[in-house]
C-alpha cells in the first residue's frame, strides 16, 4: 500500500513536536471549561434513554449553568490577554 501524505509542511506536523509553554498555558486556562463541558455531556448522556428524574434535572441545570458561567469568563480573560499583548508590541 502506498502512503499518501500532505506535501505542505503546515499540514503535516512534526511527530516529535512538544507543545510550547504558551500552548500549555492556554490549555491550563481552558481546563475548568473543558471539565465542565465533560460533566454536562455526561449528564446529557445519562438522560438519553430515560425520562430525567428530579435529581437528573438539577444535575443538568447545574452543569449547564457552570458551562455558561465559565465560557464568558474564559472569553473575557482571553480577550484581555490578547489586548495586553497587543499593547506591548
Amino acid at each position: 500500500m502506498r502512503y499518501i501524505g500532505a506535501a505542505q509542511a503546515g499540514v503535516t506536523a512534526d511527530t516529535d513536536r512538544e507543545p510550547s509553554d504558551a500552548e500549555l498555558d492556554v490549555i491550563e486556562r481552558e481546563i475548568p471549561l473543558i471539565l465542565a463541558e465533560v460533566d454536562l455531556l455526561d449528564v446529557q448522556i445519562t438522560t438519553l434513554d430515560r425520562v430525567p428524574s428530579e435529581v437528573d434535572t438539577r444535575r443538568l441545570r447545574r452543569a449547564r449553568n457552570r458551562v455558561l458561567t465559565l465560557r464568558p469568563d474564559l472569553a473575557n480573560s482571553t480577550s484581555t490577554a490578547s489586548l495586553s499583548r497587543g499593547a506591548a508590541c
